[in-house]
């Protein structure tokens, strides 16, 4: 799945959502300096946001094709695992990962981070969780389970449902901590919050979930037939509405 995303890049930098210009400005702010490297990289989102807030950026992410794309359109990008990646003695004053932490080894990825970063430099791993409001979660929810029932899907849509999108990327949060204090290379983790809010038109909403890990990989008559389902619930509400983001920060200093 991780490797999925590269299929449509053009469909997942148009429809996936930026992150809070406060966590941007938070980052910059807590960096000792302006040099980044940006883990997971995929079409640039945060690289582009850093960037504009004077940062340079370098990119390593494992799929080519987000790589090139990336790379078209200006950006520099390195294709490797990040637990394999080299650094060949550079140093960097952040390392970030925006929605894709969970892709790789948390211990692991905090010890090549570690390596990476100059003293007093900042990790910081974070997630956007977006939620719709309970009558279109719940509608959604039905229509999974009638169209997958018991996939990835479904049991995502159900939770979403029933409980604070927030709390899904409760366990990453924790789990991404507990690698950085494994390490011994860091202080301890701190958590940042942003709460937020976006609307979203049905056709807005349905190129989203294309670019979402519990849909990559669905064949294209499943995914038709959800996104039928789910656009079918969005105008029951009047054709939009608007969900409520979450961003999660885990961030640590560099010892």
């Amino acid at each position: 799945m991780a490797g999925s995303f590269g299929a449509d890049p053009d469909r997942y930098d148009r429809a996936r959502p930026r992150y809070p210009d406060e966590l941007i400005t938070a980052l910059v702010a807590a960096s000792p300096g302006p040099d980044v490297l940006d883990v997971g990289v995929g079409t640039g989102i945060v690289a582009r946001q850093l960037l504009a807030a004077g940062c340079r950026v370098l990119g390593v992410d494992v799929d080519a094709r987000m790589a090139e794309w990336s790379r078209r359109r200006g950006l520099d990008v390195e294709v490797s695992a990040f637990e394999e990646w080299d650094p060949a003695g550079r140093t960097f004053d952040a390392v970030v990962a925006g929605q894709t932490w969970h892709w790789v080894d948390p211990v692991a990825g905090a010890a090549k981070a570690a390596e990476a970063l100059r003293p007093g430099g900042r990790l910081a791993v974070f997630w956007n969780a977006g939620q719709p409001p309970s009558d279109v979660g719940e509608a959604s929810a039905a229509v999974y389970e009638r169209v997958l029932p018991g996939s990835l899907a479904a049991r995502w849509a159900a939770s979403t449902a029933s409980s604070s999108a927030a709390d899904g990327y409760s366990a990453l949060c924790a789990k991404a901590a507990d690698g950085m204090r494994e390490t011994g290379a860091f202080g301890e983790p701190e958590v940042w919050r942003f709460e937020w809010e976006r609307t979203y038109t049905r056709d807005e909403w349905l190129d989203v979930l294309p670019t979402t890990g519990a849909h990559t990989l669905l064949p294209p008559e499943l995914l038709t037939e959800v996104l039928a389902g789910i656009g079918a619930a969005i105008d029951a509400v009047g054709g939009a509405f608007t969900a409520r983001f979450t961003t999660d920060a885990v961030v640590a200093a560099r010892t």
